[in-house]
């Protein structure tokens, strides 16, 4: 027999798990009432309690509404720790460090490229490594990697991968200056060699989109956007070498844990005090991944403008390929909030600042969307909303019950064209193993810990 779901209901678009046992705040689920059954026989509910028992965790330990199963913490898990009396840990970021979208903007209307929709996602699928595993156009030294990992995206501004504008539209400028790459294994850098400018597989994604609707005229005015425009998102992150870090600093931290007395209720939440030597080598190593991340998506957005010039025959002027934002959804950062300063875990939630951009990806098939933070989101959630649809079917039930043929037929038959490494993907990536995007989006949006500002459709996928 099943456990009751503890769930208790604050408003429509709230839930608290009552504060029980080891946990030292509550829980704090954003969702509807439709998505509580799912979240509840997901049972990532517990793994909000489970974060919510780690030592200097401040106010609640927070869940998206596109919470599902993950390593230690959920995906959707937003905690934030005391500087001098909390922990750090890798479970709270997640494996692909820095896995987050880029949001590009053009001059564009449907009718520019529909003729030429299938030769550009043709020239952007092989322009654009993609897969698992997949190595790039570029191969590395270990001395660039550090350099790589040192600068983040500005390294690949300053090697021609774009302009010194687009610093200006990346979380953080797009580099950790708290970076060192000396606390990176060798194995890591040795896995980043050959996969900078790479997609990657799973859930990330290149596609052309459609800007459907407008919300909010003032924002999206601001930030170029404007109904029938052409957009490209870019959804990819540290690739290998996030993974292997994570990897390393997990077993450090099992031992940093046993080391500081430390009772974790899941080995899977190994941590260490944020201000200890391992939390200080994570955080650092940490930040290295998130810069390759950014470095990353700056070097695809560059070959993105390439293909769109070459398969257009336009100028970079006419076709307006600009950045809108890049933010980050598995990272750890210090922040300010209230005055005090905090070191925040993101696993599957972004950044929501006020006046600043927040872009969610849909699914394969599905809209994507872009917000903008909140004052609500800052004194609620130290400034987090959601990041994606997130999963409701595992990889291995997807595979069961899609064929990737007929879902093919089913994208081209909405106006969609799609290019993908291996037909396995598509099936495993099915809109339907995820939730509603928008169902996702509304509760954030009217919960008030982000807003709506405009809806894109897309026209063109690429997956790995």
């Amino acid at each position: 027999m099943s456990k009751p779901c503890p769930l208790k209901k604050v408003d429509n678009y709230r839930w608290k798990i009552e504060k029980s046992g080891t946990m030292n705040v509550e829980g704090l689920i954003f969702a509807s009432e439709k998505m509580v059954p799912s979240i509840c026989s997901d049972n990532a509910h517990q793994q909000v309690a489970n974060v919510a028992s780690l030592p200097g965790i401040l106010e609640k330990s927070f869940a998206m509404p596109d919470i599902h199963w993950g390593y230690g913490f959920p995906i959707g898990g937003v905690a934030a720790f005391d500087i001098n009396k909390g922990v750090i840990s890798p479970g709270g970021v997640g494996y692909d460090i820095n896995c987050g979208v880029r949001l590009l903007r053009t001059n564009l209307l449907k009718k520019d490229i529909e003729k030429d929709i299938k030769k550009l996602i043709a020239g952007l699928f092989t322009n654009i490594p993609s897969g698992v595993g997949a190595t790039g156009k570029l191969n590395l030294s270990a001395r660039e990697v550090k350099s790589v990992l040192e600068k983040g995206a500005k390294w690949a501004v300053e090697n021609g991968y774009g302009e010194k504008d687009d610093l200006l539209h990346i979380e953080e400028n797009g580099c950790f200056t708290d970076a060192n790459y000396s606390n990176v294994s060798e194995r890591a850098i040795d896995r980043g060699r050959e996969q900078l400018g790479t997609l990657g597989a799973g859930n990330h994604f290149l596609e052309i989109q459609e800007v459907i609707e407008i919300y909010d005229e003032e924002h999206a005015r601001k930030r170029g956007l404007f109904l029938g425009q052409i957009t490209v998102m870019i959804h990819t992150g540290s690739r290998g070498l996030g993974y292997q870090v994570c990897d390393d600093y997990i077993r450090v931290m099992l031992n940093a844990a046993r080391k500081y007395g430390i009772n974790l209720p899941d080995k899977q939440l190994a941590c260490a005090p944020v201000l200890s030597d391992e939390g200080k080598k994570y955080f650092s190593a940490m930040a290295s991944a998130a810069n390759y991340a950014w470095a990353n998506r700056q070097i695809i957005t560059h070959w993105i403008r390439e293909t769109f010039m070459k398969t257009l025959s336009q100028s970079p002027r006419d076709l307006g390929l600009e950045l809108v934002y890049d933010i980050a959804h598995n990272i750890a950062k210090f922040e300010e909030h209230s005055g005090k300063s905090i070191c925040i875990h993101r696993k599957g939630a972004t950044r929501s600042f006020p006046d600043i951009p927040v872009i969610i990806p849909g699914t394969m098939g599905t809209a994507s969307y872009i917000l903008v933070g909140t004052e609500q989101a800052l004194k609620e959630t130290f400034g987090s909303t959601c990041h994606g649809a997130g999963r409701v079917m595992s990889r291995t039930q997807a595979l069961k019950t899609v064929q990737s043929n007929e879902l093919i037929k089913e994208l081209e038959n909405k106006g969609i064209t799609v290019q993908v490494k291996k037909l396995k993907t598509l099936a495993e990536e099915a809109p339907d193993a995820y939730k509603d995007v928008n169902l996702v989006v509304d509760v954030c949006h009217n919960a008030g810990i982000s807003k709506k500002v405009a809806k894109m459709k897309p026209i063109g996928v690429i997956k790995g």
